[in-house]
């Protein structure tokens, strides 16, 4: 990229009118050498930017798209109802008719409440666990990532190894300024996948403790998977100190199958929230449970007000998604399953044709990553910190968009098939992998 060229002029006009010159960290120059290529249209794909270069776009606005950028039943829905008004902040039949699918869909979920986004979604679902335990405490896992609100910022971005201590030893890292002691003290962080670091801290403080959250799969350190049995035990000594068990499927909701990861893994969680993917694109969160867990909501018990919840334009994307992703037999999530299994197998089989560089991938179904690292495998946060070459990743990546590939910089998040890629961009991807490999220091 060229200083000269029209992303280079806008960083830099940028920059004097937003902070870092983006609107959200992980876009800009933290990340992007020298600076972001700015996107002008996505089509199918792939994504064009200010200068005409084209893309192949795996980062897929960070999982929201999941039929791909424009699809033309996305397009056509939003083009028909916003030429009849974008938001009312009333009772809408299509916020019904997408709960009803959503509860058809999601076997642990009898009610539905929409949210605007992930963040809002589990700020509500913490202060539901605590009004119907009368508990305060809350257990969330190291590398977790749910939201930017306060209570759970803690050891969320990525360390230097230095600063972990001996891998038994409890760390709490707040991952923001401005945090009060009091909006942290109530929270645990525990070591993920680590099922004595849970129990001990269970036989402590759970009948303290209002909900255990997770993720169903740890994709806010690229892509770790849970060890078989991991979230079935988690589940279990929920029940066992009566907290609630709370699965955040803002990442894999809608990603790993029709169900998440609660059907992948064999799940009965009290609370799930989603996100991301729900939305093909446009801000919109739920809240799912069990009656007896949603009733919470009632008449304001547990406060949830919002103009913009259950957003109109939003609520056509989500329903023309799922049920574009659940024709024909849910072959719209069989084929983000399968491109993103091929896409991690091809970049494995690039990585054993050559010995300069050590690599592994990590995946599961649409969802992949990988790590330069001496490593085996990536089982955790700490594992992550200390094993994988971050700034290497980074480089990696931006060499990658010389090749026409977009993926994010960051090796912290990961990426995620569509139903717009085919086997023809595994290929054209595995080869663009091949070239940047061989260029790299």
């Amino acid at each position: 990229m060229l200083p000269n060229s029209v992303s280079g002029k806008l960083f830099a006009r940028a920059n004097k009118v937003l902070v870092e010159g983006v609107s959200s960290a992980s876009r800009g120059a933290l990340n992007y050498t020298p600076y972001p290529p700015y996107i002008r249209a996505g089509e199918g794909a792939f994504l064009s930017d200010v200068d005409g270069n084209r893309y192949l776009d795996w980062m897929m606005s960070f999982g929201a798209l999941p039929m791909g950028h424009s699809h033309p039943e996305i397009v056509e829905v939003i083009q028909r109802e916003a030429s009849r008004g974008t938001h009312f902040a009333t009772a809408l039949e299509v916020e019904v008719e997408v709960a009803e699918k959503l509860v058809s869909m999601l076997p642990t979920a009898d009610k539905v409440r929409f949210a605007n986004t992930g963040t809002e979604a589990c700020m509500a679902a913490f202060r539901m666990a605590r009004a119907l335990t009368g508990r305060s405490k809350i257990v969330k896992f190291e590398g977790h990532y749910h939201g930017w609100y306060d209570a759970v910022l803690l050891n969320s971005n990525p360390q230097p190894p230095l600063s972990l201590g001996h891998r038994n030893d409890p760390i709490r890292i707040p991952d923001s300024s401005g945090l009060t002691p009091g909006s942290l003290q109530d929270t645990i962080v525990v070591p993920w996948n680590d099922e004595e670091a849970l129990r001990r801290v269970m036989d402590t403080a759970g009948r303290q403790v209002a909900c255990v959250v997770t993720e169903g799969i740890m994709t806010n350190m690229g892509v770790i998977a849970p060890k078989p049995g991991y979230l079935n035990f988690v589940e279990k000594i929920c029940r066992d100190y009566g907290a609630l068990f709370y699965l955040d499927e803002t990442v894999t909701g809608f990603r790993v199958g029709a169900a998440g990861c609660a059907e992948l893994y064999s799940l009965t969680p009290d609370i799930i929230t989603y996100g991301k993917a729900l939305g093909q694109g446009f801000p919109i969160a739920a809240i799912t449970g069990p009656e007896r867990i949603m009733e919470a909501l009632e008449w304001g018990k547990v406060l949830h007000y919002g103009t913009h919840n259950a957003p109109r334009l939003g609520l056509f994307a989500c329903k023309a998604m799922l049920y574009a992703m659940t024709k024909d037999g849910n072959a719209g999530f069989q084929h983000l399953h399968d491109i993103g299994v091929a896409m991690a197998d091809a970049i494995r089989g690039v990585v054993a044709a050559q010995s300069k560089h050590k690599v592994i991938v990590q995946g599961v179904g649409s969802l992949f990553q990988f790590y330069f690292t001496d490593c085996n495998a990536i089982g955790d946060y700490r594992d992550f910190c200390a094993f994988a070459d971050r700034a290497k990743f980074r480089r990696f990546a931006n060499s990658l968009l010389q090749h026409g590939v977009y993926i994010s910089p960051s090796n912290a998040l990961h990426n995620l098939s569509s139903l717009a890629h085919t086997e023809q961009h595994v290929a054209t991807t595995a080869e663009a992998f091949s070239r940047a490999l061989h260029e790299l220091d």
